[in-house]
């Protein structure tokens, strides 16, 4: 885990460079500081030599002033190289997300892939400017100043023997229940974004059902999980913190107290002591921040090991090896004993042994109870999953043996939630083909039955649609993501319960356009109303995940109880 995240710092190394030089710089002049301090105390003042405290002290500033420029650069140097390397990350991320199948993200979630972009990443980007700064100074600093305290007095130096390991013994003991904590704690922001993403969603609905008191209530629970698991990992830091300092106050006093003999004694000097306590405090302070920072490393090897996750899951939808580039498929769609689970862990699968064939140009219609696997047995075609048992035919290839890219340029789908992005009318149709005429344009938005409500609007196809296409009724949002999916000049159109919104007669001018305007293309059809796909080349009716019935209106009527059950049903409710 740790070498593919540092693999991130790559293109950054003159910072990586720069970085620990100005830590040396910084170090040299904060070990500076002390001598000459004792110096004016030892010499300056105990022979009442002004001059020589002055210039002392003017020194003292100089190196203060060097320290702070080289400490500001090094923080500047890590910032860059930790925040670029986040970036990296952050777009590696992405477009590995773009790469996921619908099964990777049903694995992760949406909530929680946003969560390891965001929160997990910033976390590692703090963690890494931290470590950069510290765990180079911090070592470096102990090390220096340990020697120059030994060359002082050894004797004294000998408070650091029982200090340091008692500091090392503690940082040990807290880290292994910390990266736990901190594990949980990023579970719980999950829940708390996916929370947040629900309820925006479906603002529109939790205003209309009056249902505003119970997301808050809602809410406040995750909210309150989040705040619990965040509190009890902050309780082992704190009490980290008190323990760190009653050991480093400790050592000052027992420095105090036997320096303070020795100076009486003559042994050391008063200025010697006074610089001895500085390097202690420096020594123990150094051990301090890095004993945080592995703590950080705690929280963020947890975060670490999440965004991993994301960059090693391989997609469960990927080209074969082997897929060649057919021609251009004639639109005809196999079914060969097709059995589908989202899961290879599932108990059941979702499609039992579905075969079936549609001669290109045909219509076909998918209708069936809720629940009956339509929905599922359409996103084989496309690739959106991968079947279980069996294989999904294109223009005669199975869809396995199709570069991925190139079987959805041929099989075009309208998903069952309309989804539009923010931007114009004109840039989200252009997402079927990016450079399509304007001829082409208006002819798909035409034959999806759009393009009069497109001109109505004051800017036609240039008016600005809100995020997901708030400003526009479900069914024009149905009507130009057909014209969308239309661009594409696909051989198979695949329609999920694309026209739920569109009145009747809407949807009866739609069907006779595709009929007349797309000669040659397969159009799959799922719909829930009977009259819309009753003139359907061919009808499957699905029950339960299997194939019960295939055939023209006509025959179904009088050979299949469960078509001729939908049907009687709807008649009687429009009745």
């Amino acid at each position: 885990m740790l070498k593919k995240l540092l693999s991130y710092f790559n293109g950054f190394g003159k910072y990586l460079i720069l970085g620990p030089l100005c830590v040396l710089i910084d170090v040299a002049a904060e070990l500076s500081i002390p001598l000459l301090m004792s110096r004016i105390v030892d010499v300056g003042i105990a022979n009442l030599d002004t001059g020589y405290i002055a210039r002392m002290g003017l020194a003292m500033v100089a190196l203060a002033l060097i320290a702070i420029c080289a400490g500001s650069a090094n923080m500047v140097c890590s910032a860059k190289a930790a925040q670029g390397a986040a970036a990296g990350l952050r777009a590696d991320m992405f477009g590995r997300i773009q790469g996921f199948s619908f099964a990777n993200i049903d694995h992760f979630s949406t909530a929680s892939l946003v969560t390891r972009m965001t929160n997990d990443v910033n976390q590692l980007q703090t963690t890494a400017i931290m470590s950069l700064r510290i765990l180079i100074r911090a070592p470096l600093m102990i090390i220096c100043a340990l020697a120059v305290a030994v060359s002082i007095n050894a004797r004294l130096a000998g408070i650091l023997l029982v200090v340091a390991p008692l500091l090392i013994i503690t940082v040990l003991l807290v880290m292994g229940p910390a990266q736990r904590r901190f594990s949980l704690m990023q579970k719980r922001l999950d829940g708390v974004n996916a929370d947040v993403q629900e309820d925006l969603i479906g603002i529109r609905v939790v205003k209309s059902f009056v249902r505003e008191d119970h997301e808050r209530q809602k809410f406040a629970e995750v909210n309150d999980a989040y705040l619990e698991a965040g509190l009890s990992a902050m309780r082992l830091m704190m009490l980290v913190m008190p323990v760190m300092m009653l050991l480093m106050n400790g050592s000052v006093v027992a420095a105090i107290w036997f320096g303070g003999g020795m100076v009486g004694r003559g042994v050391l000097g008063a200025g010697l002591l006074m610089s001895f306590i500085s390097y202690i405090a420096q020594i123990l302070m150094s051990l301090m921040m890095f004993a945080m920072v592995l703590m950080m490393a705690g929280r963020a090897r947890a975060s670490g090991r999440r965004v991993v996750e994301v960059l090693s899951a391989e997609p469960t939808v990927k080209d074969s090896p082997a897929a060649a580039r057919p021609k251009r498929p004639d639109g005809s769609v196999e079914f060969c004993g097709v059995c589908f689970k989202y899961r290879e862990d599932q108990a059941e699968n979702v499609l039992h042994d579905i075969s079936f064939t549609a001669e290109p140009g045909q219509m076909v219609a998918l209708v069936g109870g809720t629940g009956s696997g339509k929905s599922s047995l359409v996103q084989l075609l496309p690739r959106l999953y991968d079947v279980s048992a069996g294989a999904v035919k294109v223009g005669g290839y199975d869809v396995r043996e199709w570069p991925i890219k190139e079987l959805r340029r041929h099989v075009a789908m309208v998903l069952q939630t309309s989804r539009l992005f923010s931007g114009s009318i004109r840039q989200n149709l252009l997402w079927g083909d990016i450079e399509a005429t304007e001829e082409q344009l208006r002819g798909a938005a035409r034959i999806a039955q759009a393009e009069e409500f497109i001109l109505s609007l004051p800017d036609g196809y240039d008016t600005e649609l809100g995020q997901g296409g708030v400003n526009l009724s479900g069914g024009q949002q149905q009507r130009l993501c057909i014209a969308r999916a239309l661009l594409k000049k696909p051989s198979v159109l695949i329609l999920d319960d694309s026209t739920s919104a569109v009145d009747s007669d809407t949807e009866a001018r739609l069907r006779r356009a595709f009929y007349k305007e797309l000669p040659g293309v397969t159009v799959i059809m799922i719909a829930q109303r009977i009259s819309s796909v009753a003139a359907a080349d061919k009808i499957l009716v699905l029950q339960d995940g299997y194939l019960t019935g295939c055939g023209t209106h006509e025959a179904l009527m009088k050979d299949n109880g469960v078509y001729r059950e939908i049907y009687y049903s709807q008649r009687e409710m429009e009745d």
